[in-house]
């Protein structure tokens, strides 16, 4: 299970919207997107709805302005959650 959170301002400011699964729009819950925090799992962001356009991968951890990302602009409209793959073994956990 991942969780992703999406801030309209840079340094996780402004509204936010927090997520934990796929979502082919994102217009509907902010206008921007300048800051991300990954809180678990890993995540594909999309600069446009269903899926498409520029497409960025995110783990785990703090992206206070897009530009951290590798972001061309503050626009992100859709987002999928990756798989996880657990080596309980060697306490490990990947994306794949």
């Amino acid at each position: 299970m991942g969780k992703i959170i999406f801030y309209e301002d840079r340094n996780f400011g402004g509204r936010h919207y927090e997520c934990m699964s796929d979502c082919s729009d994102l217009h509907s819950y902010f206008n921007r997107c300048n800051s991300i925090r990954v809180e678990s799992g890993c995540f594909m962001i999309y600069e446009r709805s269903n899926y498409m356009g520029h497409q960025y991968f995110l783990n785990r951890g703090e992206y206070p302005d897009y530009q951290r990302w590798m972001g061309m602009s503050d626009c992100i409209r859709s987002c999928r959650m990756i798989p996880m793959v657990s080596f309980q073994e060697h306490g490990l956990a990947v994306c794949l």
